[in-house]
């Protein structure tokens, strides 16, 4: 195993950039669209539930039937990766913003509102501070979920450590398959461990003292 990602490591360490790159960008693009919605429907009790019950039956989508019908209409590569990634990763960011947000102490909302803020201003200065911390747990949680489905995108020849997952399982009783599915695996294990200890130091740096309090 060892001598195996010795020979390897080259190969490893960029597949290992591109699966992390793929995540990352994946998770900000989701973060934006799943804040932009929230901020739309979290006044209304309907949409809150509308948008929440989405999240839930998205969730139940196999990504291999998600990959394979997308397949149809973005083809072969990147963009059906991204695109599934992304759809993922909003879900949970969703109901956890729409959570937040709604969570939010309305006496803070008018107080802000009485000294004159506008309605912009005090969804940026007090809401989403407020509601951060419970975001970014829903970020925390679909960068967890998103770096193992990005594993699966390698059906649709997306980037990342997915290659050697499949190409191990496609030789399974071959030479180095079985390694070559271990290395795959241990390596996302491993990214998503990194990957989230730097969103903990993120939120450290990005929540008030006041509210970790």
């Amino acid at each position: 195993m060892w001598d195996y990602v010795v020979e390897r490591r080259d190969e490893i360490l960029f597949l290992s950039y591109q699966h992390v790159s793929l995540v990352l960008q994946c998770i900000v693009l989701a973060t934006v669209v799943a804040l932009v919605v929230a901020v739309l429907v979290y006044r209304s009790p309907r949409m809150t539930a509308l948008a929440n019950s989405t999240s839930a039956i998205g969730l139940t989508i196999p990504s291999f039937a998600l990959l394979g019908l997308l397949l149809t209409w973005s083809g072969f590569g990147v963009v059906t990766a991204v695109i599934a990634l992304t759809f993922y990763g909003m879900l949970p960011i969703l109901r956890n913003a729409v959570v937040g947000l709604s969570g939010v102490d309305r006496t803070a909302v008018e107080s802000a509102r009485g000294i004159g803020m506008s309605r912009l201003n005090t969804l940026a200065r007090i809401e989403l501070p407020l509601a951060w911390p419970v975001i970014l747990a829903g970020v925390r949680v679909s960068t967890q979920m998103i770096m193992g489905i990005a594993a699966i995108a390698a059906y649709v020849l997306g980037p990342g450590l997915g290659s050697f997952i499949f190409s191990g399982l496609s030789r399974l009783g071959g030479a180095n398959a079985f390694y070559s599915a271990l290395t795959g695996t241990i390596a996302i294990v491993l990214l998503a461990l990194v990957v989230d200890v730097l969103l903990v130091l993120l939120g450290r740096l990005t929540t008030s003292r006041g509210i970790r309090a």
